[in-house]
């Protein structure tokens, strides 16, 4: 081991209680009722509906109708098309093709008292309301008016499909497009209308109430079929395609599993998880520091690192990661990291105390303790983010890294339990990587720099009395 200075301890010990202390109450400045968030914290964290209340459905075509799988896009985007429109934006919405379900989670607004959820989950479920309508007059609400409310061009069952494609454009190149295709009723009405329409009218296209398209028409078009063109990139072509799909389909979702969730309910059980957490972890450092001393108090230390860590991970606190729904199994995954974190510190203070009892030196005993110990902590924590990225690619949403690498081994699960099971394996991973970043490596380098100090070079201060064990103190 290389040698390791004496203020190698107090760097590492200043680096993680400000770490932690960012972690906790973030970085953020309020300009009157404006909040600007620079780094967050735990308040930051978006809690599941098992903690914060909210709904959980999922949603089938009815018996009888086997769904082809850009029919459940279509319908996908037209619930989260009307989860934005009844102004809820913190939602999961995910398609399992296998079993033909549209599972929607959404919690509690805060503070939420009059939300109807029955209502709510009703209309999300409804078919969709396509229309083609000339122009975009609207008044102050965002609602058609005018000519825009009395010409209805198209409606969606004369729409036959809709797709995107990347097609040459007059410039010479090629560009995504959405290409449509018209039945012989909606071909006929699409030839009048462009044709009056043609170089400077607009036709918009609306999902019930709300506009997500108005081109221009450029000419008159009487093939049935169409090109709808404006800087898309592949992704928001196929997203307006859905859309526009979702108008023609010939059913409505039915709701096959409904279940809400009372917020207080979920917040008691916070409460008194995060209660019994910090309870537990402070018996855990007594019982560390009394059975290891010196060693047990650097494991406690490192210990409020990994901690601070996961929860950094969770919150969103690295830019460069984007946040994660925390659930009551998601807290179960940080105590066991936790739990995986103090068992590796155990091995190391045994390790440490058989290193002298054999009759090393300091140095060399903590030098060896760490070496032997390491091998049996790595297989365990290998073992762990296995199982971690196992639960992860088995439960997580279809578009996760970890879904997409073992769908062809776990495609008989569905992602029913994808928000719980999901943020277990999502919690219990961050936690053992970070168990090996500050349980072995932090930890190592602060007891190596501690035992410098002539002041902890007693070999009582980790666990072996020589007196008592009938050896020297090997100093």
């Amino acid at each position: 081991m290389r040698k390791v200075k004496k203020h190698v301890f107090f760097v590492i010990f200043v680096l993680i209680a400000a770490f932690a202390a960012s972690v906790i109450f973030g970085v953020s400045y309020y300009y009157g009722d404006i909040r600007t968030v620079y780094i967050k914290g735990v308040n930051d964290i978006r809690f599941g509906i098992d903690i914060r209340g909210g709904v959980d459905v999922a949603f089938t075509p009815p018996d009888g109708i086997d769904a082809e799988d850009w029919q459940l896009d279509s319908a996908r985007e037209v619930i989260v098309q009307r989860m934005i429109t009844l102004g809820i934006t913190d939602y999961e919405c995910y398609i399992d093709y296998g079993s033909d379900k549209i599972i929607v989670r959404f919690p509690w607004k805060e503070g939420e008292s009059s939300f109807d959820p029955e209502s709510a989950v009703k209309e999300l479920g409804e078919t969709a309301e396509l229309t083609f309508r000339e122009g975009i007059e609207v008044d102050e609400f965002g609602m058609w008016t005018g000519v825009t409310e009395e010409n209805i061009i198209l409606v969606g069952s004369d729409i036959r499909e809709a797709r995107p494609s990347y097609a040459p454009n007059q410039f010479g190149g090629a560009e995504w497009v959405v290409s449509l295709q018209l039945n012989d009723a909606g071909t006929a009405k699409f030839a009048e209308a462009t044709a009056r329409l043609a170089g400077y009218g607009v036709i918009s296209i609306w999902m019930d109430e709300t506009c997500i398209s108005s081109p221009n028409v450029n000419e008159a078009i009487t093939s049935g079929s169409a090109q709808i063109s404006g800087n898309f990139t592949a992704e928001s072509a196929k997203a307006l395609a859905d859309k526009i799909n979702s108008g023609a389909l010939p059913f409505k979702l039915v709701t096959a599993s409904f279940s809400t969730i009372s917020p207080t309910l979920g917040m008691g059980a916070l409460e008194a998880m995060v209660l019994a957490g910090l309870i537990a972890f402070g018996l855990i450092a007594l019982f560390m520091i009394c059975s290891y001393r010196l060693p047990g108090t650097v494991a406690v230390i490192a210990l409020v690192g990994q901690v601070s860590g996961t929860l950094a991970v969770i919150s969103g606190y690295f830019g460069f990661m984007h946040s994660s729904i925390l659930t009551i199994p998601g807290i179960a995954g940080i105590i066991l990291a936790v739990a995986m974190g103090v068992d590796a510190n155990i091995i190391i203070g045994e390790r440490i105390k058989e290193e002298l009892e054999t009759g090393k030196t300091l140095d060399g005993a903590i030098a060896s303790g760490f070496k032997r110990a390491f091998t049996a902590i790595f297989d365990s924590n290998v073992t762990m983010i296995l199982i971690a990225i196992i639960l992860m690619g088995a439960f997580g949403t279809p578009d996760s890294i970890f879904a997409k690498l073992l769908r062809p081994v776990f495609f008989m699960f569905g992602p029913s339990t994808a928000g719980t099971i999901y943020s277990f394996g999502y919690t219990l991973l961050a936690g053992v990587i970070l168990n090996l970043l500050f349980g072995v490596f932090c930890s190592r380098l602060m007891t190596a720099s501690l035992s410098k100090f002539k002041a902890f070079r007693n070999t009582k201060l980790y666990g072996y009395n020589a007196a008592v064990n009938g050896g020297e103190n090997h100093a």
